[in-house]
């Protein structure tokens, strides 16, 4: 097997990572993406340890990603009122990271310097508005793709899931459910920017949540034309198992109906919420989604293999997901490198590699994400209490130097494949 043919299905973030480190290794690789053109929303990520190291082994990716940071600095947690009873920030050191990254970005905006990073390799060739209609594989011969738009039915000696969470591929290699492996945790989230600096030019974001598990934050937007990024949490309580129903249903009307379940579910709540919703309602780049984690028995079957979300979301609780999408992707290519010839070698490389850091990132600690936005009064209260308190005698600061060495530090000694192969 001279030049693996690949297809990679999903253009966001794993899915250009995976293409460009596949297509080091000599392979010939087309990624589809069912969209008409690159998805440049979404809510704001962070990079973070084996991320980093990935980031760096990609000449031009960290200096595009400082250019196009979020330039938050911190974030405050606020009363009713707006005044902050809790601020964290960065600590300036990208190896010593707090809870605020110094590689906080929109996943847009990453989108896009991972696809410009790529667009122009001539192993790499991207087709938008294009899906998988079905996929056929028997044992040690590669798969047959049939696409739903227009594209000619193919052969490929690996197919590589990148689209997401409920990726419909991982139904189509595994033979399960879309909804198969994903752990619901009961909560959506939606993004957006509203027009006008709400911050009036602060770079520290401001968190609020009210009762119900309702949770609101407004971000800065480094666009100079005067926006700010918000995004919108409702956590519902475990023991509620209907409390997603409202939101699915929205989900599958399409258009307009998430958004306006989403101003139902916080009209009134207080603080800015009504504020934020009149300015939500002309959001051109409105996105919501269920929060889930995915955990699959394995990742890959045959020369079907899953990367990023689609195989380990971690959701964002964790704060890994980003790091575990770049991560799984330069590790799948330089594993298949390191036993060129040998395919289901390099996969089973993979496989190995990734599960200590799937397991690691995929942790929760423990309060989360009930503290972010407790369901009662009563337990808003003790949560301010509780942060005001730590604010006060200096315990964040202690805090973050002593989440920094998981946050920042690479301690899973990703090898270096261009020196091993």
């Amino acid at each position: 097997m001279s030049c693996l043919r690949v297809l990679v299905v999903g253009a966001s973030i794993a899915g250009p990572t995976a293409a460009y480190w596949l297509a080091k290794t000599g392979a010939s690789v087309t990624v589809i993406e069912r969209f008409p053109q690159l998805r440049t929303n979404g809510q704001s990520i962070d990079i973070r340890t084996a991320g980093v190291t990935v980031m760096r082994r990609m000449p031009g990716m960290e200096a595009a990603v400082r250019a196009k940071t979020t330039q938050q600095e911190g974030l405050s947690f606020v009363h009713d009122n707006g005044r902050p009873y809790a601020t964290m920030k960065a600590t300036g050191e990208p190896e010593q990271q707090s809870l605020v990254s110094e590689y906080e970005i929109f996943r847009g905006d990453l989108a896009q310097i991972l696809y410009d990073l790529t667009r122009d390799d001539e192993n790499i060739n991207y087709v938008f508005g294009e899906q998988i209609a079905s996929m056929q594989q028997t044992e040690d011969e590669p798969i047959t793709v049939r696409f739903a738009n227009g594209l000619p039915t193919s052969e490929y000696d690996l197919v590589v899931a990148c689209d997401g969470a409920t990726s419909r591929t991982r139904g189509m290699g595994f033979g399960c459910g879309v909804r198969d492996h994903i752990l619901p945790m009961n909560c959506w989230a939606a993004y957006f920017s509203v027009e006008g600096d709400l911050l009036q030019g602060s770079k520290i974001a401001q968190s609020w949540s009210t009762t119900g598990g309702r949770w609101l934050a407004i971000g800065p937007d480094p666009d100079p034309s005067g926006r700010s990024r918000v995004g919108a949490l409702a956590i519902h309580s475990r023991k509620n198992h209907q409390a997603m129903l409202p939101f699915h249903e929205a989900t599958k009307q399409g258009g307009d109906a998430v958004q306006r379940y989403v101003s139902r579910h916080f009209a009134g709540a207080g603080w800015r919420s009504d504020e934020i919703l009149k300015g939500m309602t002309d959001a051109k780049d409105f996105y919501a989604a269920e929060i889930v984690q995915v955990k699959t028995p394995r990742l890959h079957k045959g020369r079907f293999v899953l990367v990023g979300d689609a195989g380990y979301c971690p959701s964002p609780f964790s704060g890994s997901g980003t790091t575990l999408a770049i991560a799984g992707a330069y590790v799948l290519a330089g594993e298949i490198g390191r036993h060129k010839g040998d395919l289901e070698a390099g996969l089973r490389g993979y496989e190995m590699r990734m599960r200590p850091l799937i397991e690691d990132m995929q942790k929760i600690a423990p309060g989360i994400p009930g503290v972010f936005a407790p369901q009662t009064a009563w337990g808003i209260w003790l949560r301010n209490a509780l942060f005001s308190f730590i604010t006060w005698s200096g315990i964040f600061g202690w805090a973050g130097k002593f989440f920094a060495g998981s946050l920042g530090t690479d301690k899973y000694a990703l090898p270096d494949y261009g020196k091993a192969a």
